[in-house]
């Protein structure tokens, strides 16, 4: 399940550019010692209930600003696909103060970068300034968190925008377009299955009026958290976070009603064929807890089993599929547990030259039900969790991504001590709780399978 889109500017014509990413779970720190504390971020709220998070970093006099929205694509009406996502484009279509398109040039100008990401719970607005250029663009992102305007003459084009990104980056990409197949099979009920970017017929009809609505309903400085990490404390932010957003009036937001996805009673496959394919792969994603809907705990069980695995070239996966056995040029588990309802594990496979898929898939879920049936060991678990801890030892050296890890965290329910306890909580895992895990996510039919083909290709 794609956690975000991101609307990247950079082609001449105004089109954007759409990217998929795959937000990270929480940062570790340094190995050296599994401490409470990750970022040791600086918080305070405003008098209007916007969260304000301050990560220090002195290394460089720049800033990363984001302005996170508790609301995401999850969030919409049915029938109105796409509106949060066609909305994080129009939120550039310009002010009173800031007319249509000139935010990114005034960005630019100055010597910054921005950009905007649309993810099932959450939208991001982002800027990359030198520290002395931080009240700028706070004051730019303020203004068009209530002083919006939206015509006719500018949304209306910025729907051809989305409509083309989505043949761009879906209809032509037969892996994205066999992902959303498969997120709209594991996912029949619940609006995790519908596309952030939408469906196309219902984006063909989103209107002026919609968009309004929807920005008037979930964009309100109490349903954002602002986020700065850089050459910069909670001290000096203070002023300039009451200035610029604690004069927006808070306004009632509501509650987020999502529906439950009924169980999965019987096995799912997704089959494309297509002509484009030159590298087949073959896929499975379970429905597994998030860090906010956990009550079996089972949520950094399954990071270290991801870990163990999938981490790397001696990792289980790897090390049977790729240098054993060789059948497979690639191999890989994967756990994202960020959300606000559920997350998902996923698993899949890319076949050496030669080698029929059935074959690769046969050996492939058989190493899956070996961790399932057999488990792990103590010693898989210990060398797992340090690794984990070491690769991320410069996390605090990024600006972007200690943002971009505590936002995703606050708007989808996790608070800041959830965060600052990973480390913690990470190794403390046992190879007892990872074996429960796996058993219960891997040993369960709620999944579905995926396999991308060429058109000559032999389903299993």
């Amino acid at each position: 399940m794609p956690a975000a889109l991101s609307a990247r500017r950079v082609l001449a014509s105004g089109l954007l550019a759409l990217t998929v990413t795959l937000l990270p779970p929480a940062f570790a720190p340094p190995a050296q010692a599994a401490e409470k504390g990750v970022f040791f971020p600086e918080s305070f709220t405003l008098a209007n209930g916007m969260q304000v998070v301050v990560i220090p970093n002195r290394r460089v006099p720049v800033v990363t600003h984001m302005v996170w929205y508790k609301v995401g694509a999850a969030d919409e009406d049915r029938g109105v696909s796409g509106i949060a996502h066609f909305l994080e484009h129009l939120m550039f279509k310009g002010t009173d103060e800031v007319p249509a398109g000139a935010f990114s040039r005034i960005v630019a100008k100055n010597g910054g970068r921005d950009n905007a990401f649309t993810s099932y719970d959450y939208t991001a607005y982002h800027q990359n300034v030198a520290r002395d250029r931080l009240e700028l663009v706070m004051r730019m992102e303020a203004d068009r968190m209530s002083n919006l305007k939206l015509t006719d003459a500018v949304v209306y084009p910025e729907r051809d925008v989305i409509i083309e990104e989505r043949r761009q980056r879906v209809e032509n990409e037969p892996a994205d377009r066999i992902g959303e197949q498969i997120n709209a099979t594991l996912f029949v009920h619940h609006p995790y299955g519908t596309p952030v970017i939408g469906w196309p017929q219902e984006m063909a009809n989103l209107t002026r009026e919609e968009a309004e609505r929807f920005y008037k309903t979930w964009y309100a400085p109490n349903n954002a958290i602002l986020v700065v990490s850089g050459d910069v404390s909670a001290e000096e932010l203070k002023p300039l976070a009451e200035k610029y957003y604690g004069a927006i009036p808070a306004r009632p937001v509501p509650e987020r009603h999502r529906v439950t996805e009924p169980p999965i009673s019987a096995e799912r496959r997704v089959t494309l064929r297509d002509a484009e394919v030159r590298q087949p792969s073959v896929r499975r994603i379970w429905i597994a807890p998030s860090y906010r809907l956990d009550p079996e705990q089972q949520a950094y069980p399954l990071q270290v089993l991801s870990e163990i695995m999938s981490g790397g070239p001696t990792s289980r996966l790897y090390r049977s599929l790729v240098v054993e056995q060789k059948i497979a040029t690639s191999a890989w588990l994967g756990y994202n547990p960020d959300a606000w309802d559920m997350g998902t594990l996923s698993a899949g496979a890319t076949p050496a030259a030669g080698v029929e898929m059935d074959k690769l898939e046969a050996a492939l879920w058989a190493e899956l039900r070996k961790a399932a049936e057999g488990g792990v060991t103590e010693e898989e678990v210990a060398t797992a969790r340090k690794r984990m801890l070491a690769e991320a030892a410069y996390a605090r050296d990024s600006l972007t991504g200690p943002a971009q890890t505590l936002g995703a965290a606050l708007a989808t329910g996790q608070s800041l001590d959830d965060v600052e306890s990973w480390p913690v909580r990470i190794d403390a895992v046992t190879a007892a709780q990872v074996n429960a895990a796996a058993k219960a996510v891997l040993g369960k039919t709620n999944h579905v399978t995926g396999l991308l083909l060429p058109l000559q290709g032999k389903d299993s």
